[in-house]
């Protein structure tokens, strides 16, 4: 079976993406540097629109989509794209929220070891001349506990490559946690408040919604442990930087690995001048791996809901 939409592919993608969607017919606009007035410009003439994180899909643009069936993402999150205008418009919204388990979840664990190890300042030392040897006295994961704020497909894959370094496992989420995950990786279920009192390092994994804006705020910070080290590589909003940078600052916390920020890029954020943080640029779906696999999932989901299979 042959179709005849046109897609607007909006960001970078893998070319798989492209190929499998030419070879099943589709008409392909590639346009990775389109910018949001070119889209506003453009849209009404496509009926599938693909993004990833760059782009914005606000109301404004997808009331202009007259003729669109189908917004996709290639990657996880939604909140680029304004769900609410494209349901009332009847468009469906897509994402590849299985591909970038994998790539995120060991993007954490090398950014716990990189903070136990103080692998950055060992790094920048070495490359300014000194030797830092006796300064750097770091800790182990083995024994530590690790509290996984939303414990879904991501959360789930990091307690596990955690339970492998003999870790502790303390889990939260608003919606039930799968028993046998549980099980397998001896995680406790608590509430929020006591699972950041009792744990040495928090990794969050939450879509940004209304109720989690901020959800890591002064007062939940101070309830933590002033050795405990913080990790977010959801979305920047679900912290609030000004209270993050304050307790970092202070001594009120002893580390912090981001790499996702409430204004991106975040070439000046205030945050990357501490030296017990680490900064990456929104790379945790950035592999070879993830990148074609979320292409290829995205790819094979338009072609199956055309079909009317999904």
């Amino acid at each position: 079976m042959s179709f005849n939409e046109s897609v607007l592919i909006c960001d970078e993608v893998a070319p798989v993406l492209n190929k499998v969607l030419q070879e099943n017919g589709l008409k392909v606009t590639y346009e990775p540097e389109i910018t949001p007035d070119q889209i506003k410009e453009k849209i009404e003439n496509f009926n599938i629109v693909i993004v990833r994180s760059r782009t914005k899909l606000t109301k404004e643009l997808i009331e202009k989509a007259s003729k669109c069936k189908i917004i996709a993402r290639v990657g996880v999150g939604l909140d680029n794209i304004d769900q609410d205008a494209a349901k009332e418009k009847g468009i469906r919204v897509i994402n590849a929220i299985e591909a970038a388990v994998g790539a995120v979840a060991e993007l954490v664990l090398g950014m716990m070891l990189s903070l136990a190890r103080q692998v950055t300042i060992a790094n920048d030392g070495m490359k300014n001349g000194k030797w830092l040897k006796k300064e750097l006295l770091g800790t182990e994961l083995k024994g530590k506990y690790l509290g996984i704020v939303g414990v879904g497909n991501i959360g789930k894959r990091l307690g596990r490559l955690a339970k492998a370094l003999n870790m502790n496992i303390i889990g939260y989420d608003v919606i039930p946690i799968d028993k046998e995950f549980s099980r397998e990786v001896g995680l406790v279920k608590t509430d929020l408040d006591t699972l950041l009192s009792s744990s040495d390092y928090v990794s969050l994994h939450v879509p940004l919604t209304n109720e989690t804006h901020h959800m890591i705020n002064s007062e939940r910070i101070s309830k933590m442990k002033k050795t405990a080290c913080i990790i977010n590589v959801s979305r920047g909003g679900v912290i609030d930087e000004d209270a993050l940078y304050d307790a970092l600052k202070s001594g009120n916390l002893g580390g912090a690995a981001l790499d996702v920020f409430e204004k991106e890029p975040a070439t000046d954020n205030k945050l990357a001048t501490l030296p017990n943080v680490i900064c990456t640029p929104h790379i945790g779906a950035q592999t070879k791996e993830a990148q074609s696999l979320a292409a290829n999932v995205i790819a094979e989901k338009i072609i199956q809901i055309l079909r009317g299979v999904i």
